[in-house]
């Protein structure tokens, strides 16, 4: 076996060309590399396996510690590199076709057996460890990305500076975005699943911190659509709000504006769905603190004993005053509803028929409902 391994060392130079002639040629990211590149480092790789390969002619033992090592870092720097794992393995199988068809040409025939089983077995010992040094590295790569992308996230939404950490993100920050704040109910859904819906809404990766369950959509994207995407793809209803920022310095104050929203729906116990500010203008004012509010709850105290009094004034409130609405849902006849309302404006000494009573006595349910725990 060692006059094959005579016979095949002069061609190794050939066959490491040979091989990376394939690779450019049939796989996207070796064909994508600057030459000085492909021709360099990644060049020298190729000549150093198939150096092992040459060591391995006879023996299938032949790949020891410092060469695993060697092969590992090769691979943890090509997975540096952003080298997909599938490509690194076509290459290795380019290789080692490569590497086979040379021996047919020099072998003689009662050598090849030998020869096919000590290539067999550097494959057998060297792709595990390409695969386990990509894995590894590929997550040091995903860990990193995502800390950046937090720490860029966390950047626009305080308004401190931003753009280094862009760059090394390889995020481009757009003009406008959308800022969108999340109730995804408990328990949370898988971090990922909700990523892969908002990343298909924009058709790009969208910024997002799943802790705070705040998301930088950018301008363009109608968040109103991705609030029913994510209610199917979580499987439960999704109540979010979002405010428009026109700049990457409006950021934090359309965070603000979205946490209030979101914060002031979940107190009225809204349904689920999206809500801007201008969905709650009324509430969100009469949610400012003061004597005011309380006066205007206090309008509802003569309802205190009258529960379902109380329950049907909010029903006709958030139906908008429709009567057929509110008593097919609270599954009563409409002569019952008519009744209560009548109790309810004797009660309150406000008149349900005036549109300005009527209007106070809205805003005292919001106010009554703000003053909740």
């Amino acid at each position: 076996m060692s006059d094959l391994r005579g016979r095949m060392q002069p061609r190794v130079r050939e066959l490491t060309a040979a091989v990376i002639a394939r690779c450019a040629a049939d796989v996207p990211f070796y064909r994508e590399l600057p030459p000085e590149t492909l021709h360099g480092e990644v060049t020298r790789s190729v000549s150093a396996v198939l150096t092992i390969l040459l060591r391995a002619l006879g023996r299938p033992d032949a790949v020891g510690p410092a060469d695993l090592t060697r092969v590992i870092e090769w691979s943890a720097r090509r997975a540096v590199d952003r080298l997909p794992l599938e490509a690194a393995v076509a290459a290795y199988l380019i290789g080692a076709e490569v590497w086979w068809q040379a021996l047919t040409e020099v072998a003689e025939p009662e050598e090849l057996a030998a020869a096919g089983s000590g290539m067999l077995g550097c494959l057998r010992t060297v792709m595990p460890a390409v695969a386990l040094a990509h894995q590894q590295a590929q997550e040091d790569i995903r860990s990193e990305d995502k800390r950046v992308r937090r720490a860029l996230i966390s950047a626009l939404l305080s308004g401190h500076p931003y753009e280094s950490l862009a760059a090394a993100a390889g995020v481009e920050v757009v003009q406008a975005y959308e800022v969108l704040l999340l109730d995804l109910g408990q328990p949370a859904p898988p971090v990922r699943l909700v990523q892969s819906a908002l990343d298909a809404h924009a058709g790009t990766l969208v910024l997002m911190d799943h802790v705070d369950g705040v998301a930088l959509l950018p301008g363009g994207c109608a968040p109103e659509r991705l609030a029913g995407r994510l209610a199917e793809a979580v499987g439960r209803p999704v109540l979010a709000a979002a405010a428009s920022a026109p700049t990457p310095a409006a950021i934090p104050d359309a965070a603000r504006e979205a946490r209030e929203v979101l914060a002031l729906v979940r107190r009225l116990d809204r349904p689920p769905g999206l809500y801007r500010l201008d969905d709650v203008l009324l509430e969100h004012q009469l949610a400012r603190p003061g004597a005011g509010l309380a006066r205007l709850a206090a309008k509802l105290a003569p309802l205190d004993g009258h529960p379902h009094l109380l329950e049907t004034l909010r029903a006709f409130v958030n139906r908008g005053h429709n009567r057929r609405q509110t008593a097919l849902d609270l599954h009563i006849h409409r002569n019952t509803l008519d009744y209560r309302l009548r109790r309810v404006s004797l009660l309150t000494g406000l008149d349900l028929a005036d549109p300005a009573q009527a209007r106070l006595l809205g805003a005292a349910v919001t106010a009554r409902d703000l003053a909740r725990p």
